[in-house]
């Protein structure tokens, strides 16, 4: 996910936003709007009828078989979850506290899971890439990997954070996830255990004596400085070409992202464009670097895996110069999302624009095409196969 994490809001939004949420903790008026119609103003020069929404809770109130389970805080969350909801984006949403931590602790790079990085693909719930080294990788799980159920309860209309909070758990526990792949004729159980989970943000070797092959595993917080140590091993190496592999990368900061394309495109090259809809001005990011290695030949793989922020730095490869994508169509996670801070450690996530390529191309949900495609079967992962990187490494080879 690219999060420009901008945490800004105007005071008039801030404004709005905190008299809505007050409006709905103050349950004393509640019992009176029950009955009568509250018409409640918002920012714009329009009135919203909030009398339906007390009277469903009052009604729940007074009739529910088991009142002690009323928790009014649930209530609050659910309904400013339910209207985000109501926006039919799978990347708007609202983050009670609890999911808020969970979010940060992401962001961080450590926690404990199963390393799947998840998201909403046409509605289902997919998996967008197993992390290197986790469980979830080791057990198989692949990217494009669809989940039907997760410990035996269904995902059908799950938001992505309510199965973040049921995929998590202490380092040790099992989880059971209900999969379906459409290599397979029906769906399989794949019981995996949950550990503490470090992401390594890259990794890098020297392949066939002068093929730089980088690894990046997503776009954090110390890719910078250690893409920068990499690059200067890279700069004293005998490496004369380059294999960037972004598959399974879910993405991360846009700013690292940046960052990183300074190292191979020729300053003031455009990364990536912001489009934000309608008569909106389009707002530009161009490489910003030394261009150290811009004069490499090289190559890039990308998969079902490549999303957000890798997918920005695979289009600004191949839209400036001209560098072949290897391997399958990307995730197509194009949707720019700002923070916007709440009470009580809560926040709501909101698309606010979306990814264009340096060539006007949108990411969302079309995702990049390969140019060469390739593709790894079931086959090939269990017998250690790659094709994907040995197309790579027949394909520079031929590079000058």
């Amino acid at each position: 996910m690219v999060n420009s994490l901008k945490n800004i809001l105007s005071k008039k939004e801030t404004k709005s936003i905190t008299l809505f949420v007050c409006f709905l903790i103050i349950f004393g008026i509640g019992v009176w709007v029950g009955n009568n119609k509250v018409v409640y103003k918002v920012a714009q020069p329009e009135e919203i009828d909030f009398s339906l929404f007390w009277d469903s809770y009052n009604k729940l109130k007074q009739n529910f078989i088991n009142p002690e389970k009323i928790d009014t805080q649930k209530i609050i969350y659910g309904a400013i979850s339910g209207m985000a909801k109501t926006l039919d984006d799978p990347y708007t949403a609202f983050f009670d506290p609890a999911e808020a931590k969970r979010f940060f602790q992401d962001l961080s790079g450590s926690f404990e899971g199963i390393g799947v990085e998840i998201g909403l693909k046409k509605d289902q719930l997919t998996v967008i890439s197993p992390l290197e080294g986790t469980p979830g990788k080791k057990a198989g799980l692949k990217s494009g990997d669809f989940i039907l159920e997760i410990n035996g309860k269904s995902t059908y209309d799950m938001t992505t954070e309510e199965a973040v909070s049921l995929i998590r758990g202490p380092k040790g526990t099992d989880i059971d996830l209900t999969i379906y792949r459409t290599s397979w004729n029906k769906s399989r159980v794949i019981k995996i255990t949950r550990d503490v989970i470090k992401i390594p943000p890259m990794n890098w070797e020297l392949k066939d004596g002068n093929i730089a092959y980088i690894q990046i595993y997503q776009f954090d917080n110390v890719l910078s400085s250690d893409f920068e140590r990499t690059a200067l091993e890279i700069l004293s190496s005998p490496a004369q070409k380059i294999i960037l592999d972004l598959r399974n990368n879910p993405g991360g900061y846009l700013e690292v992202s940046q960052n990183i394309a300074g190292w191979f495109l020729q300053t003031g090259k455009i990364v990536t464009i912001e489009d934000k809809g309608g008569e909106k001005e389009q707002k530009i990011f161009k490489a910003e670097g030394s261009a150290s290695l811009s004069d490499y030949p090289m190559v890039v793989l990308i998969n079902q895996g490549t999303a957000s922020a890798s997918e920005i730095l695979a289009g600004a490869l191949r839209d400036n110069r001209n560098i072949k994508l290897i391997g399958v169509k990307s995730f197509g996670k194009g949707s720019v999302q700002e923070v916007i801070n709440l009470n009580n450690g809560s926040f709501l996530k909101i698309t606010v624009a979306k990814w264009l390529t340096p060539k006007g191309q949108s990411i969302s949900e079309t995702g990049l095409d390969p140019d060469i495609k390739i593709e790894i079967t079931d086959q090939d992962s269990e017998q250690n196969k790659d094709p994907q990187l040995d197309k790579a490494l027949e394909i520079i080879k031929k590079l000058k």
